[in-house]
């Protein structure tokens, strides 16, 4: 509906009020007024928008948890012209409202067959199902701004217009008080900016549901693996947590870099997305030490064994997940070219050697690591750039539903500690207030020569903290976990 055919629709329902409540409607009203006769069924218009723009609509539902926590409440799936994309958006809205977040390609994959199974997605539908699953997948899905005022004018539309219907039919019975209501409620929608309201006590029977799939094995944890089983089974999400940001504490050449780095080819290994960002190694050494660790080759005999290492990054890269490094200068980047970044991958692209680039969603995002970060906005007080920082890159993990994982600098008493504690963090407090999750890298001398090192769980929002877990290292081939010794 065109914006003046909308503009005088809203006038004359405003006008039916006023008039209902003028007295010039006349019909009976109270104990003496006809009985109510049956709600006609509503008819729902489908989206007026072209082709390829549902299809970025469904592709932004699909792939961007942000998009679906400020807008899911306007989608329905009959307002897509194509069956295909209707039967997904059906699956991502469902699977959204029971677990507050979205499902994974495997899981897409999964609930997909699942309905078919079910003949919830039957005939022709599934092929055409299967063609959305692989465009939603692969779009473009930039500008979600412009696309959320878009689906907010047309649900405006949606509304105003079924308002207007029930809103003449409710004055030629007499029934008033209904009608400005229904203009309101047109009137007011709108992106979701108050973020997910919760109702505890009536939400009960989907927290079960959620509980006996996990049970069951239908819902495999969402953690991303640490790539050390039994550091995983003691870590809430069964592995770095997603929506979660998680610091490695320690002091100077305690090995953060090498953990992060440990953490990360593991994650890809596993087959998640992984983006690495370096503000202090260049991405070529980065590179030389997930080799080695990979490889399990010394540091030192990299160049001499180069064709045994190529063989077998290639042959354990088949399998792997994504794994993207980048590099920038020392307190340059900001939470905000971050994001632009992100956003960058998300669409479709070209490698550095000009080949097309599928869309990528990472799983896990490192930086190494935040205290060398910049604010997006620069203040005198330096303690108030690194909350922001802080802030800001665990909204980046909320936006991204990806797990955010950096490191962060002990003071010096920590530096000197046996056991570098919460209290121990370097400058500024709020990094523990803001994280959630803090690790510190320990050992003595003795350790060190013995190739072992302790992981003290210092600071915990989600999980029991304040234990150890006592592990063995091989950092000449920078393999910063070779095997967890004991919990202590």
């Amino acid at each position: 509906m065109p914006d003046e055919v909308m503009e005088t629709a809203e006038s004359s329902v405003v006008k039916m009020i006023g008039e209902a409540y003028s007295g010039v409607a006349s019909a009976p009203v109270g104990p003496t007024a006809a009985p109510a006769e049956p709600a006609e069924p509503e008819v729902v218009e489908p989206f007026d928008f072209e082709g390829p723009f549902q299809t970025k609509v469904l592709s932004l539902a699909v792939r961007d948890g942000e998009f679906m926590r400020r807008s899911g409440h306007l989608l329905r799936p009959e307002y897509f012209t194509d069956a295909g994309e209707a039967a997904l958006i059906n699956i991502v809205i469902g699977y959204h409202d029971k677990y507050r977040c979205l499902p994974d390609r495997t899981t897409l994959v999964r609930l997909f067959r699942s309905n078919v199974a079910a003949k919830i997605i039957r005939g022709e539908t599934v092929e055409m199902a299967k063609a959305a699953i692989k465009n939603a997948l692969q779009a473009e899905i930039r500008d979600r701004e412009y696309v959320e005022e878009q689906i907010v004018e047309f649900a405006k539309r949606q509304a105003m217009t079924a308002a207007i219907l029930k809103a003449a039919d409710l004055v030629g019975k007499g029934k008033m008080g209904p009608i400005e209501a229904l203009v309101k409620e047109a009137l007011n929608i709108g992106i979701n900016e108050e973020g997910d309201a919760y109702d505890f006590w009536g939400r009960i029977e989907t927290r079960s549901e959620v509980r006996a799939d996990a049970k069951a094995g239908l819902r495999p944890p969402r953690g991303i693996t640490t790539g050390v089983p039994k550091l995983d089974e003691l870590l809430y999400h069964r592995g770095w947590g997603r929506r979660e940001l998680t610091s490695i504490m320690g002091g100077a050449k305690a090995g953060k870099t090498t953990a992060l780095i440990n953490f990360a080819k593991s994650a890809s290994l596993a087959g998640y997305n992984v983006l690495y960002v370096s503000l202090e190694v260049g991405t070529g050494i980065i590179a030389d030490r997930a080799d080695a660790s990979i490889a399990s080759v010394l540091m030192k005999e990299l160049v001499n064994s180069f064709k045994d290492v190529e063989e077998k990054i290639k042959d354990i890269g088949r399998k792997a997940g994504k794994f993207i490094l980048h590099e920038y200068p020392s307190g340059t980047l900001t939470p905000n070219m971050l994001r632009r970044l992100l956003e960058r991958y998300r669409s479709p692209g070209r490698t550095s050697d000009g080949r097309p680039r599928d869309p990528i969603k990472f799983d896990l995002i490192v930086v190494d690591y935040a205290d060398i970060m910049a604010p997006n906005f620069r203040t005198t007080d330096p303690i108030e750039n690194s909350k922001s920082v802080y802030v800001d890159l665990r909204a980046i993990a909320y936006e991204e539903d990806a797990a955010v994982l950096t490191a962060t600098q002990t003071n010096r008493e920590g530096f000197k500690a046996t056991v570098a504690k919460a209290e121990h963090v370097a400058e500024d407090f709020n990094k523990v207030r803001t994280v959630d999750l803090m690790i510190s890298i320990n050992k003595t001398e003795e350790e060190a020569r013995d190739g072992e090192a302790r992981l003290y769980f210092a600071a915990s929002r989600n999980q029991e903290s304040g234990f150890t877990i006592v592990v063995k290292q091989n950092l000449a081939m920078m393999q910063f976990i070779q095997s967890v010794l004991r919990v202590e």
